[in-house]
């Protein structure tokens, strides 16, 4: 990888790791098959649910590093040592199982395409609430260029994630961290266009997760990728 391209894509997941700490608890993603256990959700949302730290079946959890030490015996290991590498790891772990076949190797380039996936699922979801948004008569006027700005943002996301995967069919490395960067600048646009007008966005919680997984995939991209 280009050193450059490396140096920028730090500087922007920098960026990243700011704003995504101020979030609160993420929205679920979209409903999707997979070989998730019941077992781990319960405990993910509980997670979410609690003030730190974290209780579960009688168990404090002071550190992630304890919840990942519980997880159930379901979640593959190898799963859980790729995601306890990234920024988000309990999010890491939701967003990609129900992407992973039961028989797909567990390795970051496959955990990285289900990333990516859930990636294109919650920006689905989130231009589906803004077109919605601002299609509505009662929203108001001034509302609605942000709107459309949200817009123009998640399909700039979703042309990123073709090109990402492009990159890795490819096997281009500089290519897919330069595509995975990105969105890390283009994750920020709708909250930020938000902020600007002073308004409380109405899909920040949706932005909140598409910034932890946007995050989790360019280190898994950028780190722990080889071709």
């Amino acid at each position: 990888m280009g050193i450059n391209h490396f140096i920028i894509a730090l500087i922007s997941l920098t960026c990243l790791f700011s704003f995504s700490a101020s979030t609160n608890a993420p929205l679920p993603l979209s409903d999707a098959s997979g070989p998730a256990s019941s077992e781990l959700h319960d405990m993910i949302e509980v997670m979410f649910e609690s003030p730190s730290p974290f209780a579960f079946d009688g168990t404090t959890l002071e550190s992630i590093d304890d919840v990942l030490s519980i997880l159930p015996g379901s979640v593959d290991p190898a799963l859980q040592k790729i995601c306890g590498n990234t920024d988000h790891p309990v999010e890491c772990i939701k967003a990609t199982i129900p992407f992973l076949d039961e028989k797909t190797p567990i390795e970051p380039l496959s955990v990285l395409k289900a990333g990516i996936e859930a990636m294109d699922n919650q920006t689905k979801d989130a231009l589906a609430e803004v077109t919605k948004l601002s299609m509505e008569p009662t929203t108001p006027k001034n509302v609605v260029p942000i709107l459309q700005k949200c817009i123009d943002v998640y399909n700039n996301i979703l042309n990123s994630d073709q090109k990402s995967l492009e990159a890795i069919s490819n096997r281009n490395l500089v290519q897919l961290s330069i595509e995975l960067g990105a969105n890390v600048e283009n994750v920020l646009g709708c909250d930020n266009a938000f902020k600007q007008a002073k308004l409380e966005s109405p899909i920040k919680k949706m932005d909140a997760m598409l910034a932890k997984i946007v995050s989790n995939t360019l280190t898994i991209g950028v780190d722990m990728v080889h071709f």
